[in-house]
């Protein structure tokens, strides 16, 4: 990757007030200017060799990759610990009726909707590497706390809590994936992972099987609680010790692997982070329409989620599975997820421009799982079983639906509120789903199926007008700049000099959108 010249523009060209900062004194103290500026125009190199990018990408990958894959892992088994525990009394022993137990998946997301802001603003301000390891750190003791409760308002609580401190991982990931990676590198790690989701899905069968064997002691129930908290505490004190806040500050890189570094995502014409809070940027963030899209495609596809994570043992359950059944038949789900997030992130790591095509085909096959819950009769145990399999495919739309933000949003304000405005719809979407679920239409529970068919279809249209609106705009921005007569080279380099000013994607004529 070539370095950027110290002018990225003619003088007479309209964008020479985004001109680079040369000045140290000047970029010390300037709000608009990348956190990792200084390393990225005193010590970049001329050109990288494609041998050293590699070298130092294949350091992030050893040192970064593990805690994320990690953290995610027990994130996801973390938060649907409820969905195993409800197979050994929970309701029984928390004397939980009617809605109840739908109210403890929903308040969940209570406690994530109200902290999301919040968190997506300390994301920003402080060291990233230590605010996700003191809240993994936090969730873990909650969840060690939870056999304590003994009533629905207490465990209620301990949901809300669980929720508001995991608030931070997804929006937190998303922003180490651009602050760490090229565009192009960023769909088979987010994949990585992502996919741990149906790993989790598999461990945690396997736990509530094995736990399903436990006869002495504390109800079973608990024993899920406390493995998981147990391991998230220790996920979150091993965040703390080795997980690094900024490329250019890095431990596990030398001086020289740093400018590696930092050069390799300025090509990404976002920057790496700016913690200052820009007004501009959040009002900017409001008014654009992907930001609108990406809310109602995740409300869309999250209100099919309870099916697949609290709901899970109920539902196979109610198609005529004992108990332990209901822990074992959840596997092939978590092996349908595994596969299809990995083989995903391939193809569109190795194809550019096929991640709103992945989103569209993995929309496509979960509205046929969700048409074969609603359509087939209800003594169809093993087409029911097989179509709430296929509902497993959403993992992949939804993931790469943050790709669309670490990938196609810039200014670290706007890309953190927008990453928030997401999940808010994340949040949204998992709120209304358990309440489908309602008690007086069991074991059938077609309502469920109906809103889950309803929100697979949302989402399969909210993707294609996000694509032809990011086609149409690259486009646009082509055309512009061949009117003023740039070169490909010359766009190219202003949009990373523009990028590391913290301009976002749409004041950045050197931007183009990764579809």
């Amino acid at each position: 990757m070539a370095a950027i010249n110290e002018k990225s523009a003619s003088p007479s060209s309209p964008h020479e007030r985004d001109t680079p900062i040369t000045s140290s004194s000047s970029t010390s103290s300037n709000p608009n200017i990348d956190e990792s500026y200084q390393v990225y125009r005193s010590s970049a190199p001329e050109d990288i060799s494609a041998t050293e990018s590699k070298r130092v990408l294949r350091k992030i990958d050893r040192r970064i990759l593990p805690i994320l894959v990690f953290t995610y892992l027990l994130q996801y088994l973390d938060k649907n610990g409820i969905n195993y525990a409800s197979a050994y009394n929970l309701q029984t022993d928390l004397h939980l009726k009617g809605q109840d137990f739908s109210w403890l998946s929903s308040i969940f997301y209570f406690g994530y909707l109200f902290a999301q802001y919040p968190s997506g603003y300390a994301l920003q301000r402080l060291p990233i590497a230590k605010f996700l390891g003191a809240t993994t750190l936090g969730w873990g003791i909650i969840l060690i706390t939870t056999p304590a409760c003994t009533s629905f308002a207490g465990i209620a609580t301990n949901r809300f809590l669980l929720g508001a401190l995991e608030a931070a991982v997804n929006p937190g990931f998303v922003l180490i994936m651009s602050m760490w990676y090229t565009a192009a590198e960023q769909p088979l790690r987010l994949e990585t992972y992502y996919c741990t989701n149906g790993i989790a899905t598999m461990f945690g069968g396997l736990i509530g099987y094995a736990v399903g064997h436990i006869s002495t002691g504390l109800p079973r129930w608990s024993y899920i609680f406390l493995i998981f908290g147990a391991l998230s505490v220790t996920q979150g004190v091993a965040t703390l010790l080795f997980l690094p806040d900024l490329p250019s500050r890095a431990p596990h890189l030398t001086p020289a692997e740093r400018s590696i570094a930092v050069a390799r995502v300025a090509g990404n014409r976002q920057g790496v982070k700016n913690s200052v809070f820009k007004r501009e940027q959040a009002l900017a963030t409001f008014a654009d329409p992907k930001t609108w899209l990406l809310f109602v495609m995740a409300v869309g596809a999250q209100v099919p989620n309870a099916a697949l994570t609290s709901f899970t043992s109920i539902i196979i359950g109610s198609f005529g599975f004992d108990t332990l059944g209901t822990q074992y038949l959840q596997i092939p789900g978590g092996v349908v997820q595994f596969l299809s997030l990995i083989v995903g992130g391939v193809v569109c790591s190795h194809f550019p421009n096929t991640r709103c095509v992945a989103m569209v085909v993995a929309n496509s096959i979960c509205i046929l799982g969700a048409g074969l819950l609603v359509g087939l009769p209800d003594g169809n145990k093993w087409g029911r079983l097989v179509a709430v399999w296929l509902c497993y495919f959403q993992g992949l739309g939804f993931s790469m639906s943050l790709t669309m933000v670490s990938s196609n949003v810039a200014g670290s304000t706007k890309k953190q509120i927008t990453a928030g405005t997401l999940f808010v719809g994340y949040c949204v979407g998992n709120i209304i789903g358990p309440q489908t679920f309602r008690s007086s239409e069991k074991p059938g529970y077609h309502s469920a199926y109906i809103a889950m068919l309803v929100g697979y279809v949302v989402k399969l249209l909210c993707v294609i007008v996000l694509y032809v609106y990011m086609w149409r705009s690259n486009k646009a921005r082509d055309r512009e700049a061949e009117e003023k007569g740039m070169t490909r080279e010359e766009v190219e380099k202003l949009g990373m000099e523009m990028g590391m000013q913290d301009k976002t994607e749409l004041e950045n004529i050197g931007f183009r959108y990764t579809l």
